[in-house]
């Protein structure tokens, strides 16, 4: 069993084959990225960076401070509301 520590999904698995043949998993973190629309795919402005940032920071500086904040892009999130007020399904 691998250490307690390793098994948090902060980790990325990653599966390599050493030459004897073997494969063994190595654990390392996860690279920083920028935050990212669910909709779009779009980079989130206002938002910070790294993680060692948002860490620090209180909720209200994390993220934007609307509806969806820090979950959709302007653009995604305007289309949703024209949907929600016209009475559509959200597409």
């Amino acid at each position: 069993m691998v250490r307690p520590a390793l098994r948090s999904r902060s980790y990325r698995r990653i599966c390599k084959r050493t030459p004897s043949g073997r494969t063994v998993v190595n654990y390392e973190r996860r690279r920083k990225t920028l935050m990212r629309c669910a909709r779009c795919g779009a980079v989130l402005n206002g938002v910070p960076i790294t993680d060692d940032l948002r860490r620090k920071l209180p909720k209200s500086s994390k993220r934007p401070e609307r509806i969806f904040g820090g979950v959709l892009c302007p653009n995604c999130l305007k289309r949703v509301l024209k949907s929600v007020v016209r009475g559509s399904v959200l597409k």
